[in-house]
């Protein structure tokens, strides 16, 4: 399988952030994200383990009980199952997340 991500389309998600669903199974699932300077992802938790990856632009990556990172193009971070976390964009960011298993609220 593949996807072509000219095909896929972003979903306004507000607050400055649009999503856009690539390729899951029932396993994994990537997921790109554009989160315009300024806006960011508010604190929460999930059961998924997630691993991030900065493609564009420079962010506050924020977990609990660890001090505030500030990540750049090329970086990445990797959460644990209900680790609560947080991001706070520094300029405008495009990110490629990864969960496992797939985010069923994302479809």
């Amino acid at each position: 399988m593949h996807v072509y991500n000219n095909e896929k389309e972003y979903k306004d998600i507000g607050g400055g952030v649009l999503r856009k669903v690539l390729a899951y199974s029932d396993n994994i699932m990537n997921v790109e994200l554009l989160f315009e300077k300024g806006s960011g992802g508010a604190m929460h938790r999930h059961p998924h383990e997630q691993i991030g990856y900065v493609v564009e632009g420079s962010l506050i990556y924020k977990e609990e009980g660890r001090e505030d990172t500030v990540l750049s193009a090329g970086d990445t971070y990797i959460v644990g199952p209900n680790v609560l976390h947080g991001i706070e964009c520094i300029t405008r960011v495009k990110l490629l997340d990864i969960f496992t298993p797939k985010r069923e609220d994302f479809l």
